[in-house]
């Protein structure tokens, strides 16, 4: 602060002059000289003795005590000016040091050539010579070249206050004080106006999305309401309303429900993000549509597959993947769960650089626990998993398989995408590593598709599961990490294999492996009772297996609490041509129950719980009367296998029907090989028979079922006839000897009786 006579001035001070109300900007008490901006942006230099001589000067106490003092916000940096003023006060500051050293950059060493020139040789003219004939050289330049370099101002007092500075001092005093003047607010926003202004927001947050006009009439509504007399002209502008929001409440891009979502995670407390230490801790899954189109084993028509990640968030690892047709179930989930926690066998084609490569423990070891050779592909028991709230991962029977793993769940909040940001980004690295490269590829949206993918389409389900594996296990694992690097090794190069191999040599490793009846236990339990040669009833169908039929289960089960007396009996969703048992003897045998339906030679087109319903729906719709199991084969038959060949189609909307039967077909098939698959790594019961051979084309599918059907009609005919004692038919002879050829018979029919009783006799 500086004083002159009766006046303080300090900067912040705000003074009229003429009228026009001025700002002190800053003070330069040795140089005697202070800077004026005004309301416009303006600035202007004056020295004290000016201002202390003016004629009209006033103070204006009221507006100062309102506004904050400059000297309270930051100090000014080269940061906050742009590109091109960054320029324009480095070509102020250029003419500054050739007057102080002849030299535009400042000093001899880095001299321009033609320099130093004869008016500013430092060895030739003095200081004061260069300031005068910098002063003259501004003057005779064109006004308007002047005015774009910010050099009609450069007189020779303004050369006399810069001396003395240099670095980020000069370029900082060089440049223009209107283009880093302090932020003066809006006046026109007063306590009135900023409580109507909270209580909008407040209301916005509870009603759905609201333009900008329509939050401004809501203040105007609220000023009119709770401050009657407030003068209308002084209320904000829509323009000045919408500027106020936007920097107070940033520019509300998120939807309303997830602004709302935010809103009560931050009051609850957990806004926050968890810090992962090591692998298995978070276990992060979800699915999504494959944007590529694949073709089935069986019918050859284009499908589209469902891919689901399980994402390691220490190492960004992929421990698992699985590919469903359409949509996948909660056991599939539990599956990829199982998969996680067992090693990856080695595959056709792989060589030995995608073998278990990890220190510590020997592959030798690994693969004598495993029973084959392993993949480099890490295997743990996760701690943590979490899902989003999609259908699969909300089932109870994968909430009780993650229990069964000993795994705690931690869902994602509602709406709040970043719970699981990893694995989101690791679909888009997926697509745009791999996916874009597969013929087939459909985009990411609708309208970025091919002419035709399904004609694209050259996978297959299996190819296309065996190809994104080697991605993953050769590519994905040994690809270096960028954002995901770890924070205890800055400036080194990590990949999810070397990520988890330091965690090993840290914490060492757990050889821990799901027990072999994993697979059954997870599987959706039914609470029911034996009955004497029918077996179990699961959903509408009988199951049955003879040892059903000894006398130690032909009683209630010994079980008591809530299903007491009852024989709990688990299916698979996905195949509903069986069920299993345990054995309550030893705990660990498994009796496989088929369905009643099922012929006893050759075996049936899988069927899931989808096509079961349909099966008693038609049942019941068409009040069908069913005397036994074995007749609801010829409807599910009807069901599953009524396809015209290709070349009787009459019309294309034959067509499509035709194609999506087919592919209805090749989910049932397919869910049919997953869940086989499945219970493989599980002890195999002495009793189970060995599924035949899958069709491998329609007519040959067409043919089975043919077949089936004889098989049956065949079997009921020999059990209706077996009681009954065979009669060789009457010879020609005897026939004539009975009645003459010629003798037309009465109309009545009695000599047919007579005969009949004669016969008898």
């Amino acid at each position: 602060m500086a004083a002159r006579g009766f006046l303080q001035i300090a900067p912040g001070r705000r003074l009229a002059l003429n009228g026009v109300e001025w700002t002190v900007e800053d003070v330069h008490g040795q140089l005697g000289r202070l800077v004026l901006v005004d309301d416009d942006g303006r600035a202007e230099t004056r020295s004290f003795r000016w201002l202390i001589n003016h004629a009209d000067l006033r103070l204006l106490r009221t507006v100062e005590a309102r506004r904050p003092s400059s000297a309270a916000r930051q100090p000014r940096i080269l940061a906050d000016l742009t590109k091109d003023q960054l320029e324009r006060a480095r070509l102020r500051a250029a003419h500054v040091l050739e007057v102080e050293t002849g030299f535009r950059e400042g000093h001899p060493a880095r001299a321009m050539k033609g320099e130093p020139r004869s008016a500013y040789d430092p060895d030739r003219t003095t200081l004061t010579q260069r300031r005068y004939a910098k002063a003259a050289e501004i003057e005779a330049m064109p006004r308007p070249e002047a005015i774009r370099c910010g050099l009609q101002h450069l007189s020779y007092r303004t050369l006399v206050r810069l001396s003395g500075l240099a670095g980020d001092s000069l370029l900082l005093a060089c440049a223009d004080g209107r283009w880093t003047r302090r932020r003066s607010g809006h006046r026109s926003i007063t306590k009135e106006v900023r409580e109507a202004i909270f209580a909008v927001k407040a209301e916005c947050g509870e009603r759905a999305r609201v333009s900008l006009a329509a939050r401004h009439r809501l203040m105007h509504q609220y000023m009119s309401e709770r401050f009657p007399t407030f003068p209308t002209e002084k209320i904000p502008s829509r323009w000045t309303f919408a500027a106020v929001w936007e920097e107070w409440f940033g520019p509300g891009g998120a939807r309303p429900r997830y602004g709302r979502t935010a809103e009560a995670a931050a009051e609850a407390g957990v806004s926050g993000r968890m810090v992962v230490h090591r692998p298995g801790q978070v276990l992060v899954l979800d699915s999504t549509p494959m944007p590529v189109k694949l073709r089935e084993t069986v019918f050859g028509d284009a499908i589209t597959a469902t891919l689901t990640l399980a994402l390691d968030l220490y190492t960004h690892g992929l421990p698992a993947f699985r590919l469903t047709l359409q949509s996948d179930t909660s056991v599939d989930i539990a599956m990829l769960l199982r998969d996680v926690m067992l090693p990856l066998p080695m595959r056709d084609g792989w060589g030995e650089d995608m073998e278990w490569p990890y220190a510590g423990v020997p592959a030798d070891v690994i693969a004598e626990f495993a029973g084959h050779k392993v993949a480099a592909l890490p295997f743990f028991a996760p701690e943590t998993v979490t899902t989003d709230h999609g259908g699969p991962y909300k089932n109870h029977d994968l909430v009780e398989a993650e229990r069964e793993i000993g795994c705690r769940i931690l869902p994602a909040r509602v709406l709040r995408q970043t719970d699981k940001y990893a694995v989101e980004r690791q679909f888009h690295t997926i697509q745009t590593m791999l996916f874009e490269h597969l013929l087939g590829f459909t985009g990411g949206d609708v309208a970025d598709r091919g002419a035709d993918p399904e004609r694209d389409a050259s996978l297959t389900l299996t190819q296309a599961e065996h190809v994104i594996a080697t991605w993953i296990v050769q590519i994905w694992q040994n690809r270096k990490l960028g954002e995901y690097a770890p924070s205890w090794a800055p400036g080194e190069d990590h990949s999810p294999n070397t990520l988890f191999v330091a965690a090993m040599e840290q914490g060492g490793f757990d050889l821990d492996f799901p027990e072999p009846g994993f697979y059954y236990k997870v599987l959706r339990k039914h609470h029911v009772k034996i009955h004497p040669r029918r077996g179990v009833k699961i959903l509408g169908l009988w199951y049955h297996h003879p040892v059903l039929d000894e006398p130690r289960f032909l009683q209630p089960s010994s079980r008591g609490g809530k299903h007491a007396g009852q024989w709990v009996v688990r299916s698979d969703r996905r195949d509903r041509r069986q069920t299993f048992f345990q054995d309550p003897t030893d705990h660990e045998t498994w009796h496989i129950l088929r369905w009643r339906g099922l012929p006893p030679e050759g075996e049936v087109p899988a069927f899931s719980d989808k096509t079961a319903n349909d099966l008693l729906s038609h049942v019941k719709a068409n009040r069908i009367r069913i005397h036994s199991e074995s007749e609801l084969l010829e409807h599910l038959l009807e069901i599953l296998g009524s396809v015209t060949p290709v070349d009787q189609w009459p019309s294309q909307a034959k067509r499509k029907a035709g194609k999506k039967r087919r592919v209805a077909q090749a989910r049932e098939i397919t869910r049919a090989q997953a869940a086989a698959a499945d219970r493989a790594p599980g002890p195999a019961p002495a009793e189970e028979p060995s599924p035949a051979e899958l069709p491998a084309a329609w007519a040959e599918h067409a043919r089975t079922i043919d077949r089936a059907v004889d098989a049956d009609r065949r079997r009921r005919r020999e059990e209706a006839l077996a009681d009954t004692k065979p009669v060789a038919p009457a010879t020609l002879n005897e026939a004539l000897n009975r009645r003459p050829m010629f003798r037309l018979p009465p109309p009545d029919g009695s000599e047919a009786e007579t005969t009949g009783r004669e016969e008898d006799a």
